[in-house]
């Protein structure tokens, strides 16, 4: 008895990720851990849908971290829910994706233990895997792709700069890219794993996959940035890189084939 209720007094935090954007790929963890919060930390690029499983009475805060607009510092979010969880609340941050796949879930739960309090962790399907799953392609695949690499397009400011011509050797040898946050530096991309792969590599920029309003599309390396111009993508979107792509590529040629003939 004594053990339990020091266990219930220890401040706790879960960090959820909310997957792709579509409330009925959540986890069933991942919806009870929304329906006992009394406090949520909701990011920008968790939908409306998925906070519907929170209870009426839990206190939502938006803490908007989204590249290329103006994000809630990372220090309030973390004090936030420091300062939350010691109150006893329920708290939950809640994230685009998955916690611990480009969420700085890994850099919140350190900040969190050091404070003592105790962090769960709950995994959501990360976009760059309901992006290619949204297009019916395979990340890998046996005859095409051993492996496949998350690679972040927007390093944090300051840190070094990738190394892309060793990521497209990668890629050559049977790896898939999955390319998160590279919309902004799309031209500086494709330059840079043109200098290692072909122009006709495979590709597909998929925004805002498994969400209603979910656009993409089928192109080549060397035309990576002048098709996103033209078919107007933007953040957030997953680029995927590699001949797991080939299939549909072809379905795209293929009608101007038929024409053509």
């Amino acid at each position: 008895m004594l053990q339990a209720e020091k266990s219930a007094k220890v401040p706790r935090c879960t960090l959820v990720g909310a997957g792709p954007g579509a409330a009925d790929l959540l986890t069933l963890r991942a919806i009870r851990a929304i329906r006992a919060a009394t406090v949520l930390l909701v990011d920008d690029l968790v939908s409306d849908e998925v906070l519907r499983w929170a209870r009426k009475s839990a206190r939502i805060v938006h803490v908007g971290k989204r590249g290329g607009c103006r994000s809630t510092p990372q220090e309030f979010i973390e004090r936030l829910m420091i300062d939350e969880a010691r109150k006893g609340e329920r708290v939950v941050r809640l994230k685009g994706g998955d916690p611990f796949v480009f969420g700085r879930g890994g850099e919140e739960a350190e900040h969190l233990r050091e404070a003592g309090i105790e962090v769960e962790v709950v995994n959501g399907i990360t976009s760059g895997l309901a992006a290619a799953t949204a297009l019916g392609a395979p990340l890998t695949h046996r005859d095409h792709a051993h492996g496949v690499i998350f690679v972040t397009g927007h390093p944090r400011q300051g840190a070094d700069a990738l190394d892309w011509d060793q990521l497209g050797r990668t890629a050559a040898q049977g790896f898939t890219l999955v390319i998160y946050m590279g919309v902004a530096q799309a031209a500086s991309i494709e330059a840079a794993l043109l200098r290692t792969l072909p122009e006709g590599t495979p590709l597909a920029i998929v925004q805002h996959a498994s969400q209603p309003q979910q656009r993409h599309a089928v192109a080549t390396l060397g035309a990576l940035r002048r098709t996103l111009e033209q078919e107007r993508l933007g953040s957030p979107a997953v680029i995927v890189v590699g001949e797991v792509m080939r299939g549909l590529l072809a379905l795209r040629d293929a009608p101007r084939r038929e024409h053509a003939a």
